[in-house]
């Protein structure tokens, strides 16, 4: 671990503070890439966020940067503020929401919401059989004896999300999924209480979050990859994010 100007980062994170720092000058020399976004325009100030997210937020090769672009903007708002208030713990996020103010955060995540952009071909599966059998009985069906309801009756029926603050499931890196649940269990993420992913990660057992994170991975984006508007019923377990979005409207 290596300190820079009273920053911390990780390993080779250096290169991706690197990179954030070159945009960032260009920003602020009030240049506009050739070619690029009209200067001050939103479409200008977030092009940092393609250094770890990938054009656009489309994500990267790096398992553990995940796509951005088409979440639910509530779902995006709610990550940048915990960031900011320390409930996400990643070091060039923190710097980089800590100095914002709640306005500017949401213009971001309604930017990266609105964007409809093509999904890649998921990677081939490696889990084998049975693992990938354990995770799609979790994703779809859940587990009544662990008390674990199925990823469907939170993120949709086509695991796309539902708009506002619940994010799609599909389109995402298996090493991203294990270490995001994994964080949730080991109790290093938090999210609005009741916080009911956490409750979810702690009853999942080590092997069926691979499972469950593999057999998501390998799944295609339907043609509509939109978040669903509504829920088709109540959600299983009370959820702070849930709550919180159906008190604001």
């Amino acid at each position: 671990m290596r300190s820079s100007g009273g920053r911390w980062w990780k390993g080779g994170g250096r290169l991706t503070a690197l990179l954030l720092l070159q945009a960032s000058t260009t920003l602020q020399a009030g240049t506009a890439p050739p070619d690029g976004p009209p200067l001050d325009s939103i479409e200008q100030r977030v092009l940092p966020c393609a250094a770890c997210h990938g054009a656009e937020g489309r994500a990267t090769n790096d398992g553990y940067y995940p796509r951005i672009a088409g979440k639910p903007a509530g779902y995006l708002y709610n990550q940048l503020l915990n960031f900011r208030d320390g409930r996400r713990v990643y070091a060039q996020m923190s710097y980089m929401t800590q100095r914002q103010d709640q306005a500017y955060l949401r213009e971001m995540a309604e930017h990266f919401a609105g964007l409809t952009l093509p999904y890649p071909a998921p990677k081939p599966a490696t889990a084998d059989a049975a693992a990938l059998q354990r995770g799609a009985t979790l994703a779809t069906t859940g587990d009544a004896a662990a008390q674990l309801p199925s990823c469907q009756a939170c993120h949709g029926e086509r695991l796309t999300g539902v708009a506002p603050q619940v994010p799609g499931l599909l389109g995402l890196p298996y090493d991203y999924l294990v270490a995001q649940i994994g964080a949730w269990r080991t109790g290093n993420r938090h999210a609005q209480e009741p916080d009911c992913m956490a409750e979810i990660a702690r009853r999942l057992k080590p092997e069926d979050i691979a499972a469950v994170a593999a057999w998501l991975a390998a799944q295609p984006l339907p043609a509509d990859t939109h978040p669903a508007t509504a829920f088709p019923q109540k959600p299983p377990m009370d959820c702070g994010v849930v709550e919180a979005a159906g008190a604001a409207r």
